[in-house]
């Protein structure tokens, strides 16, 4: 019985940091299509903030909708470490690349676009039907 909860909670973990991954990819290639976009057109530098935040919203509701496709529950709670991890992520390297970290509006957006998102992406995971 114990060896049956281990293996379900590192299955958990792995299928976490599964969605982290697969986030954390859609999030890049997402950015750098944008940053193409913004270099090669006319596209306001006003439009980054509302792009980034979009960009990390649906990388991160993609994300913990594929990592709860595996399990029948807690969507929301895997969803919600799906996104706690990915924000928790950002603001490190964020904090290492600019030496600071700082909390303003953007921030507390973008923590609660995080844990929104990635709670509703965890229930849509755990609804698919395969």
């Amino acid at each position: 019985m114990n060896n049956v909860k281990k293996t379900d909670k590192n299955s958990n973990v792995y299928l976490i940091i599964k969605g982290f991954i697969i986030a954390l990819i859609i999030s890049v290639v997402s950015i750098y299509i944008f940053a193409c976009v913004l270099v090669n057109t006319s596209v306001q530098e006003n439009t980054i903030k509302p792009v980034i935040i979009t960009i990390t919203g649906i990388s991160i509701l993609i994300g913990s909708s594929i990592s709860c496709l595996q399990i029948k529950k807690n969507g929301i709670l895997n969803g919600i470490c799906v996104g706690a991890l990915y924000i928790l992520s950002l603001y490190i390297l964020s904090s290492i690349a600019f030496c600071g970290f700082g909390f303003n509006i953007n921030s507390i957006i973008v923590i609660i676009v995080g844990i929104v998102l990635g709670a509703i992406g965890g229930i849509i995971g755990v609804n698919i039907r395969k």
